[in-house]
This record gives C-alpha cells, structure tokens and sequence, in this order.
C-alpha cells in the first residue's frame, strides 16, 4: 500500500467522533511516521517485537475495522514509549522516596491535544520524561524553540538521544537533563507536560507540586501545563483556570499578569 493510501485509509477508519478536527490529522501524522521508520537503530533489543507491531497495524489498516486499528496502532505506541524505565538502585531510591511512577505511558490525548498550546517561540518541558517520545513527538508535531526532558533514569536518557536522532529530530531543539524533577527549576517554561511523576503524599513529592503551583501563580507569561493523573489541582490557586478535565488529562493555564 502506497502512503497516501494508508493515509486515506487510516482517515477513513478512524471515527470523526473521537478525534475532532486537527487532533485526527495529527494521530494520522504520528501513524505514517512510525510506520514508515525501521525499527531505532541499535535499540533492537529494547525494542524487540517493534517490527512485529507495526506490521500488525499495517495489517488491520486493509481491513474494515476501525477500532482493530486503533488497538494495533496504540500497542506499538505502548511499546516504543516503554512500560518501564531502567533504573540504578539510587536512581529506584530517589524514586521511592518522592513516590514517583515507573515510566508509565500517558496515552496520546496529550499529545493530540496539545497542538494550539504551543508555537515557534514555546519552550516546552516533560517532568519525568522516561524515554523522551511525547515530548519528542511534539517537537515533530510543531517544531518549538526547544523542549526540556527531565528523566532520573540516565538509561532512559541515553535511549530518548537515540530516539530524538531516529524522528530527525535537530540536536538544539532537545535538551536532556538526567536528574530529579523535584530540583528542576520550572522559570522560563511555557508548556509543561507531567504524569504524576511524584505523589503529593511524601515530603518531596508535596514541595514539588507546591513549586509548580508557585510558578503558575507568579508567572509573568502565560504558562499551560498539561497533567496526567493529576495531583496538581489541590495546590493551585484561583488565578490559575482549569480549561480542561476528562477523567484523565487536566489542563492548567496560569492568568496572565
């Protein structure tokens, strides 16, 4: 099948319902992107059954199942953001006592979503980034001045690098930071992207979201953050406007000054 094939084939399959507008065109995007990419160059062994879904995929977009093909594309997204990251007995440690999560995927309403939140001049950031593909993916989505992943585990830096060469993606547009997200300065940021990468229960856990909800209340610019299984409402105050909540993303906008 020729790629505009699969395109009109990919868009005819997918329900208007549950992808309105420019968020159908961008996971139609993201599909022909990885199923025209071999599997990452030296990551076959992190990425063993990659071909294998993809293939599957390629396989239920001949057929006339819409929802088989959601399924197929989704388990090789699953597969290529990773369930879990590797870690270092310190890095598990520092996790643990911030209550974090273990490189849990966020699915891809963030992604889809996230279109007009962020333009040429947006530095954007991924607090707990795991591997770096969403916050990679935006960047391939809508190229922005440059996005900040912030990871513990330096394994999963060192594969998000990897990553970022494999969807083109220009060197000065990624900034890697292999460290804790509870001492990452948050000034300077226009869109943040977070699945609840430490819990509010723990001491640490509740400083850094006390931080980001500072910086929504004192920013000067408009700043968006989008959370997953989020942990963030409690701590924010009445000049930060919640303009989205489905059970699962919320979305903040700080108030501009």
């Amino acid at each position: 099948m020729t790629t505009k094939g699969l395109e009109e084939r990919v868009e005819r399959l997918l329900d208007p319902g549950d992808y309105p507008g420019d968020e159908r065109t961008r996971l139609v995007r993201i599909m022909l992107l990885l199923t025209t990419l071999p599997v990452p160059p030296g990551l076959e062994d992190v990425f063993p059954r990659y071909a294998e879904y993809r293939e599957r995929f390629l396989e239920t977009a001949e057929g006339e199942d819409g929802e088989a093909l959601e399924e197929a594309f989704l388990t090789l997204y699953a597969h290529l953001h990773m369930h879990e990251a590797v870690y270092s007995t310190t890095e598990r440690s520092t996790m643990d006592e911030a209550g974090g999560y273990w490189a849990h995927a966020g699915g891809l309403s963030p992604i889809l979503k996230a279109g007009p939140w962020i333009g040429p001049a947006t530095v954007s950031a991924d607090l707990g980034a795991g591997n770096g593909l969403q916050g990679l993916l935006l960047q391939w989505l809508d190229p922005h001045e440059k996005t900040i992943q912030v990871e513990i585990s330096s394994r999963m830096v060192e594969i998000g690098k990897t990553l970022q060469a494999w969807l083109g993606i220009p060197a000065d547009r990624v900034e890697w930071v292999s460290g804790d997200v509870c001492d990452h300065p948050l000034d300077g940021i226009d869109f943040i992207y977070l699945y609840r990468p430490v819990r509010p229960t723990t001491d640490r856990g509740r400083v850094f979201y006390e931080r980001l909800a500072g910086t929504l209340d004192h920013a000067a610019q408009e700043v968006i953050v989008f959370s997953i299984a989020d942990c963030l409402r409690e701590f924010v105050s009445s000049r930060v406007e919640v303009f989205y909540h489905d059970g699962h993303l919320t979305c903040f906008r700080s108030r501009r000054k």
